[in-house]
């Protein structure tokens, strides 16, 4: 994305000092602009969705208390766009010393550079201005995360230009001085190596950085921002007690707590696949892969410890999606309608998003199949009232047998419906009115595959395949 260019701004520091500017800390910067949008009813972020009620307010009393914040979570609960989103409460533009590396303010430089020229040119020092999307620096933690990458290091170039090792002219600076006047975000902070995370603590506390053992000392302006996984920060121990302690706040964030805000991320998120024809996700299928989800999060068999991403809805919600649309370009159907069968497919995309947590022989397709099984179970008795289920039932007298596949056309289904009146009334409420044959196929999927899990049919399935029987059958 490319940075907006600069308004009609001072650029000298005598013309900024004759000018409305007035100089702010990072934090002072982010409370006021904080506090504004309080005052109008504005949300702190209007990216993250679920933590109205919970992890946004301990956010906005940890900026206006002017905290450095540690977020504690598993894998998928929008850390890292959380801190993303905390670029919108920086002012839009920021005046530095023009060339500085480290951002200098231009009434307050820290580094060599900055102040021999503020000293040789005073007012008429050059000032470049910095858009808020520019003072954002990120860093993944990894073991092999260096001093030099974080804090700095004595550039070998400059040196062999003719400077001593001892002149501050002779430094390179890392990401955290880089950051200066801006947000400084780590991710996954307790895979820094012990002896990294002990060079943090200065910048933490006393807001300074020491660099191969340089007397030079830079008054940091920045707000620090980490994430961690619960399991690394509590129990393995691996970050280090003192700098633990650095962090004024610490906020616990948490999956989706409802479905329907699972159902709102997997609708803002997903990249569904273009399609020729109309895309119509029934209700039903919303529910029963959002609910994939939070079954497996309950799930004794999956890893708890290293989570359940919402990743997996997004992922498996455009899986689905694509599976039908692979179907429809077959079979010429009007409308691309995912139906229960689809969600056979999901077995791809869940794969490498759960940790399976068990001793058993269970194949990982296995297990997913029982997920889903048990999604559509709870979505079918929480949601359908089958008063007409004996009469379904009784439908399938003698040899009468239903075929439901993620290859047969939308006409196949409104056949069945043709030939078994019961199936009519109920399949017709679930659709809706104006329900097209592909909504009334899925429909009719959805009743018969209701009705194997609620022990009132019988079922031969091969994959997405599947033959309904009476189980009186022998």
């Amino acid at each position: 994305m490319s940075t907006p260019s600069a308004p009609d701004l001072p650029t000298t520091r005598g013309a900024l000092r004759a000018s409305a500017y007035r100089p702010r800390s990072v934090r002072e910067e982010i409370r006021e602009n904080l506090e504004g949008r309080i005052r109008e009813g504005r949300a702190l972020t209007s990216s993250v969705l679920g933590y109205e009620d919970s992890v946004l307010p301990q956010l906005e009393t940890a900026l206006l208390a002017g905290h450095d914040i540690i977020l504690l979570g598993e894998r998928g609960q929008a850390k890292t766009r959380i801190i993303r989103s905390l670029v919108e409460l920086l002012d839009e533009w920021l005046p530095i010393v023009d060339g500085s590396t480290v951002r200098d303010d231009p009434f307050a430089p820290i580094s060599a550079f900055a102040r021999d020229l503020v000293a040789q040119l005073g007012d008429d020092t050059p000032i470049a201005w910095v858009h808020r999307s520019q003072r954002f620096a990120e860093k993944l933690a990894t073991p092999d995360t260096s001093m030099a990458d974080l804090i700095g290091e004595v550039d070998p170039i400059k040196v062999a230009g003719g400077l001593f090792l001892d002149d501050p002219h002779a430094l390179s600076y890392g990401l955290v001085p880089k950051s200066n006047r801006g947000i400084f975000a780590i991710n996954e902070l307790p895979d820094l190596a012990e002896r990294i995370q002990v060079g943090l603590l200065n910048v933490l506390e006393e807001r300074d950085v020491q660099i191969r053992g340089h007397l030079v000392r830079l008054e940091l302006d920045l707000l620090v921002v980490a994430t961690a996984n619960p399991e690394d920060y509590t129990n393995r121990g691996r970050l280090i007690t003192p700098l633990k302690d650095r962090f004024g706040s610490q906020i616990r964030t948490h999956y989706p707590e409802d479905l329907s805000t699972e159902i709102a991320i997997m609708h803002a998120e997903a990249a569904l696949p273009t399609s020729p024809v109309p895309i119509r996700v029934p209700w039903f299928i919303d529910d029963i892969v959002a609910r994939v989800s939070h079954v497996a999060r309950r799930s004794h068999v999956i890893s708890q410890r290293s989570g359940v991403s919402v990743r997996l809805s997004i992922a498996n919600y455009e899986t689905v999606v694509a599976n039908a649309l692979r179907r429809t370009l077959r079979t010429g159907d009007a409308a691309v309608v995912p139906r229960v069968s689809d969600l056979s497919a999901v077995v791809q995309s869940t794969q490498g998003k759960i940790e399976l947590d068990t001793m058993d022989d269970q194949e990982p397709d296995q297990v997913i199949a029982a997920l889903v099984a048990l999604a559509v179970r709870q979505c079918f008795s929480e949601h359908v009232t089958l008063t007409e289920a004996p009469a379904i039932v009784a439908a399938f007298r003698d040899e009468v047998v239903v075929h439901t596949g993620d290859d047969l056309a939308d006409q196949a289904y409104l056949d069945v419906l043709a030939t078994m009146a019961p199936l009519a009334a109920p399949v017709h409420r679930l659709a809706g009115d104006d329900a097209s044959p592909g909504e009334l196929a899925a429909a009719v999927e959805f009743v018969l595959e209701g009705l194997y899990l609620t022990k009132r049919l019988a079922k031969d399935a091969a994959g997405p395949r599947a033959l309904y029987r009476t189980r009186d059958r022998s």
